[in-house]
């Protein structure tokens, strides 16, 4: 995740395999914006949703990722044709943007006992 100040609502991410188009082009960069409240209702209102609750985690990327490589639009239909590596990356990328920023997960020294956090690094992030 790029430097970012209070005021930012797009960020720019890499996907650690990426999307390949019918002409063989890879798409990894993109960027995603953060999720609204209008969002969410929409998500809900999907009939995929309301058929196949997991089905929503895809509406949901589909409607903040603004850019993928260079498609301007990504369909919960593209998204279904990823490899669950990138679809594990992007949700835990949301996670992060909407909800926590820097993510910190406890650690404890195995020799010493000392207990510190390490920043969670997530895969694709350069």
């Amino acid at each position: 995740m790029r430097q970012s100040d209070y005021l930012d609502t797009e960020f720019e991410f890499i996907l650690p395999r990426g999307s390949i188009d019918r002409d063989n082009l890879v798409h990894r960069e993109g960027v995603m914006r953060l999720a609204t409240a209008k969002d969410e209702i929409l998500v809900q209102q999907n009939r995929k949703v309301q058929e196949n609750s997991a089905y929503g985690v895809l509406v949901m990327l589909s409607r903040t990722i603004v850019r993928l490589g260079s498609l301007n639009y990504v369909s919960p239909e593209l998204l279904e044709n990823l490899i669950l590596l990138d679809i594990s990356y992007l949700r835990e990328y949301y996670n992060r943007i909407n909800q926590q920023r820097n993510v910190h997960i406890p650690a404890q020294c195995p020799q010493c006992s000392t207990q510190f956090a390490v920043e969670l690094e997530l895969a694709g992030e350069s």
